[in-house]
């Protein structure tokens, strides 16, 4: 997906991809997942997909809604707090190094 936000691109083809998570709902309505993912400048962005009842809907009509996709830029610190709550500490670690206890 490309998409251009404040006058900048933000694309999933070109960006390296960190981690990915979803729900597990395949083929659901509840469906949801998110990609982290970072850009050669070193930018952050996400990009999410989900079912009709997420938060990625889109409506189509009156009180009709499909599955959507977005694609949200996030500041360091805001990735750091979305991978903080969805992913595991491995893989946060892998991304932003080592975290002290």
């Amino acid at each position: 997906m490309k998409k251009i936000i404040n006058g900048k691109k933000y694309d999933t083809e070109t960006a390296k991809r960190m981690v990915t998570r979803n729900n597990g709902y395949y083929n659901d309505f509840k469906y949801i997942s998110e990609t982290l993912y970072r850009k050669k400048t070193g930018e952050y962005f996400l990009h999410g997909e989900g079912g009709p009842m997420t938060v990625y809907a889109e409506p189509i009509g009156d009180n009709t809604w499909s599955g959507g996709e977005q694609i949200i830029p996030l500041k360091e610190k805001e990735a750091r707090r979305w991978a903080e709550e969805k992913i595991s500490v491995d893989a946060y670690e892998r991304i932003f190094g080592e975290v002290s206890e």
